[in-house]
Order: structure tokens, then sequence, then C-alpha cells
């Protein structure tokens, strides 16, 4: 590579690299912003492809073409749960949401960071080193600031020093496409277990005639093997035929992300952004990535990050963590999957806070006593 000098480099093109790129030209539009990634795209990225209509949002606030990104998909109206003894619970979406697979929502937010005025190079980033206000990236790129959005095994983080994802907070996933038919064409589906709790498969149909489907649980020493992770998935997806899967890990949010190191930011799965309770990480990726991109050219770009991501986000992420602590009783999902069954607005308040920035109210909390009190924890269902 060339030695050069910019703005800002962000390093990763995934969802929350290309929205930082996309906020920070359009807080100054004659900001040289580069974007390095180690693939070409269009490619694949393992995910549960879930797009909540959060995310969507905040793209549409940068200017972003919404119905070019979900082009091709189908609106999904209507979440079906399952929880770990056997509630059950199935409503519609107050809004609906979107399943866009990475390989196509990726490519499609990248052309729209680089209609921006972003430039993309193929590169592996190796080193990085902040010397009197500029960070040299690889010893021949100058950057004012630099994003880290380089994924849950981020390079950025392990150079700018932050700490990775502390014990206990890593989970890990399989996930795969099968044909949709067996399941409802705009309904996504999450059946929990109790054997090796906190875990759960999905159902996420595309609206092409095919679906996501895949498996999580938080990691443990020894760490499963792949078999015994599609095993898990066949057991409660019964039905699901042979289907070519891809793993990965996800670093899961703790309560107060080490998200800023100098001028040196970090968004995303970098960051450990990934909902605790649910793994959901596209609208953390993409609202972490408009905020750090909004605050890369600030005089103080960590200091502006830290306080926009904090008032976006730090009382959700608070109760997400207590909230995931709590939930290693699996009785707790047991009773508020019942309270999602019985109550509409449970129900709302719950789906929230796994795919927005909901937080623990008192009419959830009510409704879940509620569900304790009745003795109405399990079984059953809606339609």
């Amino acid at each position: 590579m060339r030695d050069d000098n910019w703005d800002l480099v962000v390093v990763g093109a995934g969802p929350a690299g290309s929205t930082a790129a996309i906020a920070a030209l359009r807080a100054d539009p004659s900001a040289r912003v580069l974007l390095l990634d180690t693939a070409d795209f269009p490619r694949d990225k393992v995910c549960g492809d879930g797009v909540a209509p959060h995310a969507l949002d905040v793209l549409a606030g940068l200017g972003v073409a919404v119905p070019d990104l979900v082009a091709g998909t189908t609106p999904v109206t209507a979440l079906r749960l399952v929880s770990p003894n056997g509630a059950r619970a199935g409503r519609s979406f107050a809004r609906p949401a979107s399943v866009v697979p990475r390989r196509l929502f990726d490519a499609r937010l990248v052309r729209a960071a680089r209609d921006a005025g972003a430039v993309l190079r193929r590169h592996r980033v190796r080193a990085l080193v902040e010397r009197d206000g500029v960070v040299l990236v690889d010893g021949v790129l100058g950057a004012r600031t630099v994003i880290g959005a380089d994924g849950a095994e981020s390079v950025v983080r392990r150079q700018c020093g932050a700490g990775g994802a502390p014990a206990g907070t890593v989970a890990l996933a399989l996930r795969g496409y099968t044909a949709a038919g067996a399941w409802p064409a705009a309904e996504q589906r999450l059946v929990m277990t109790g054997a090796h709790w906190p875990a759960y498969a999905w159902v996420f149909p595309v609206g092409d005639g095919t679906a996501n489907v895949g498996y999580g649980e938080l990691a443990r020493t020894p760490p499963p093997t792949r078999a015994e992770l599609t095993a898990r998935l066949h057991d409660l997806l019964p039905g699901l035929p042979p289907v070519p899967l891809r793993g990965h890990r996800l670093p899961l949010s703790p309560g107060r992300p080490d998200v800023a190191h100098g001028r040196v930011l970090l968004a995303g799965d970098a960051a450990s952004l990934i909902n605790p309770l649910t793994g959901e990480g596209i609208y953390y990726a993409v609202l972490s990535g408009a905020l750090a991109g909004a605050a890369a050219l600030a005089p103080d770009p960590a200091g502006s990050y830290r306080r926009s991501l904090r008032h976006a986000l730090g009382r959700h992420l608070r109760h997400t963590d207590v909230l995931a602590r709590l939930t290693r009783r699996p009785r707790l999902v047991d009773l508020a999957t019942a309270a999602a069954r019985d109550d509409r607005r449970a129900f709302d308040r719950l789906v929230e806070i796994g795919l927005g920035a909901g937080t623990l109210d008192f009419p959830l909390a009510a409704a879940v006593i509620r569900a304790a009190v009745t003795g109405a924890g399990v079984r059953g269902t809606t339609s």
C-alpha cells in the first residue's frame, strides 16, 4: 500500500464500518475516509441475518435508501418463542423486521458508503501506532482517527489495548440455509432448551424460499465439538434436513464495554456489542458505527463517542447485563415467555430489550410477577 494520509481510516467494512464511514462523511462531506477490509464484496458472513427495524431507522437517518438494503426479501411480521421448559408465545411484531443475508446486506452498505465518498481497499491490518496525534496503520497509512469495526476477532481491539470479552461472555453459534417450506413464511422462531442453557435454535425466513437456521450457546470449557452443536440444532428443529453449517464466536456485551482508546474507536462486534440475551448484533453495529463515525472527526473523538454511546445505549446495556445474569436460571425465561404470551405490552417490551434499546420497566416486571403468581409459567400458547 502506498503512503497515505486520511482523516479517518475504518478497519472492517461490515455494517458497523460502512455505517461509520457514511456517518463521518455526512458530518463532513469533505473528509477523506478510507474503508479497509480483508475481503472483496459481496462475501458471506456467519450471522442470523436478522435486521431489526431499529437498525434501518439509523440508516435511514443517515440518508441510506432502506428499500435498496432489503430488496429481494419479505418483511417478517411475527415472532414465536418456545422457552426452556416449554412455555410458548406467538405474536405479531409491533413493527416488521427483515432477514437479509449478509452477503447482500453488507455489499449494499459498502456501496452506500462508496457512494457517499468513502474509498474502499482490500487490506489486512496488522499494526497500529499512535504518535503525535496521528494513528499509523501498518506504518504506511496515517489517520487522524481509526475506527475498529473488524469483528469478534478484532486486530484493532488488541492493538489499541482494549480489553477482550470477559470470561463467561462469549457464545458459540452455527448457521446454515435451508428450504423454508416447513415453517411460516413471515415468522421468526426461537426454540430454547434447558440443556446446555443458555442455548437456543432459530429459524429466520428470508422471504425468497429459504430460511436462515442455526443454534447458539454460551461457550464453556471444554468447548463442544461441531458435531455436538449440530446434533443440538437438529434436536431442537426436528425434521431439519442435513444442511452445511458454518460457525462463529460472539463476544457478548458487558454492561460497560471498552470502546475508545486515544484516537482509536471500536464499534460493533469489535467492541463486544452483541446483545447478551439474544445474540443480536446488527442494530448495535449500525448504531455504534453511526455514533463512532459522527465522533471521529471531533477534537476529542474518544470522549465524544463515549458520551454519545452512553446516552444511546448505556442504560440498556446495564439492564441487559443484569438480565443476562438473572436468566442463567431458565425459570425466569419461562416466566417472561408466559408473560409475553398473556400480555401484549410484555411481548413488545421483551422485543425492545432483545432487538432494540429497551429496558426492564415496571409493566414488564409486573407481567412476569403475575405469571409467577398465577402459575402460568409454562405450557400454553397464543396464536
